[in-house]
């Protein structure tokens, strides 16, 4: 059956992008090479990492919804658009593997006057220099001339409740003219703002500077932290008063470390055609030095905490609190918690964790004990160690029950516990 859509990698990009469409009145198929998610979905259940609910889900089945891992469906369908997951590879470098095979689906059957847009994150020049040659190679067919190639950055922020597709304008970059209004005549249907790039360097290198603002910005206000730290300043009430500047300045609170889907990328240590002719950017690299530091840091305030109280880190139990990369949410994508968890077990610390949304966690192939009751578990351990703040704990209530808590998001009322 034809489909005015494809959404091809039904991840944290896809899915919030084909509920919308859905919403929108698009007809839309869904394409995954892993039939896990595609046999998940057709039964109507939620991935277990993903922004989506099973309620979400049953109404976009109810809406026309189409999950598939049959490739012969991209064959008819009016708008493609690749969501597939771009990761750092061992080398640093994005991998572009699930974006290359997506391609090669697409390509064996893309008909004249389809419209193609890419929105996975990847280096400026990957759409012009990786996808276009899989695409006119694998389909005979020119872009800009038989069918429309466009770049177009994921902006969404997972269990945002106040920016959604609709209201967060989308920037677009085509390969030609053509492209971008192509592009943009689809992206209208779906968001109250397009805006228009030059290009898709243009716009790949959008990602680029947003992600990268991201992260510099965490180092920054993480190096803070450790320094208010030593000079004993209250770094959660300098950013509080602040954040008070009506301009020139914008708050970013300091964490255990960064996790999520948009990593810091440095195009100066890029292969190909995403490699600057230049210098790499000094401070992306560096951002990413210090904020890869902070799992070692909260170990050390661990062990400090401990020893000022009498106590061992080795043989101490410890119960860490939260373990996704972001709260409210199921996504462990790059958590620090990970990191933590492996470091305090290397200690020889006994960690358990609670968390609302995770009920099975396993950190180097092993099982990590899940406290069902949250409050008795406090009770019970040396140190509670705050990662995630969900809406669902009562900081007062745990720092009443916990023998030590130490907050890395600086959530607990002040002097209720120890902050980062």
């Amino acid at each position: 059956m034809p489909a005015d859509l494809a959404v091809i990698g039904l991840g944290h990009l896809g899915l919030p992008l084909a509920q919308a469409a859905v919403a929108a009145g698009i007809d839309t198929i869904g394409y995954d090479t892993d039939p896990r998610p595609v046999t998940d979905l057709t039964a109507g259940h939620a991935p277990l990492d993903g922004p989506l609910t099973a309620a979400d889900i049953r109404r976009m089945l109810s809406g026309g919804f189409r999950p598939t891992t049959t490739p012969d469906a991209l064959g008819r369908v009016r708008t493609a658009v690749i969501c597939a997951p771009a990761p750092l590879g061992a080398d640093g470098t994005p991998d572009l593997t699930a974006i290359g095979d997506a391609a090669a689906a697409l390509a064996a059957r893309l008909r004249p006057h389809t419209t193609v847009l890419l929105e996975s994150p990847v280096a400026p020049g990957t759409t012009e220099g990786f996808l276009r040659g899989l695409l006119e190679d694998g389909s005979g067919l020119r872009a800009g001339r038989d069918f429309h190639l466009a770049y177009s950055p994921g902006r969404l922020d997972p269990g945002n409740r106040t920016h959604g597709l609709a209201n967060t304008p989308k920037v677009i970059g085509g390969l030609t003219p053509a492209c971008t209004e192509a592009a943009a005549a689809f992206y209208g249907r779906l968001t109250d703002k397009v805006v228009r790039a030059r290009g898709p360097r243009e716009a790949e290198t959008v990602k680029l500077l947003e992600t990268n603002f991201r992260h510099v910005n965490i180092a920054l206000v993480n190096e803070m932290a450790v320094l208010c730290h030593d000079l004993g300043v209250d770094l959660w009430d300098v950013i509080r008063c602040a954040e008070t500047k009506p301009f020139g300045f914008q708050a970013f609170r300091p964490g255990p470390g960064v996790g999520g889907h948009g990593v810091a990328l440095d195009p100066g240590y890029l292969p190909g055609a995403g490699r600057t002719p230049g210098h790499p950017l000094r401070m992306v690299g560096l951002a990413r030095e210090i904020n890869s530091r902070m799992p070692q840091y909260v170990i050390q305030r661990c062990a400090t905490l401990l020893n000022e109280h009498g106590k061992s880190a080795r043989g101490a139990r410890v119960l860490l609190l939260g373990v996704t990369y972001k709260p409210d949410l199921a996504d462990r994508q790059d958590s620090p918690a990970t990191e933590i968890a492996c470091r305090l077990s290397d200690l020889g610390a006994a960690v358990s964790y609670h968390d609302p949304y995770i009920h099975d966690w396993r950190v180097r192939d092993r099982p990590v004990p899940r406290a069902d009751s949250l409050y008795e578990a406090a009770a019970d351990a040396d140190l509670t160690l705050l990662l995630q703040h969900h809406r669902t704990y009562d900081l007062q209530g745990l720092a009443v029950k916990a023998q030590l808590l130490l907050d890395t998001r600086g959530a607990t009322p002040a002097g209720a516990a120890y902050r980062l």
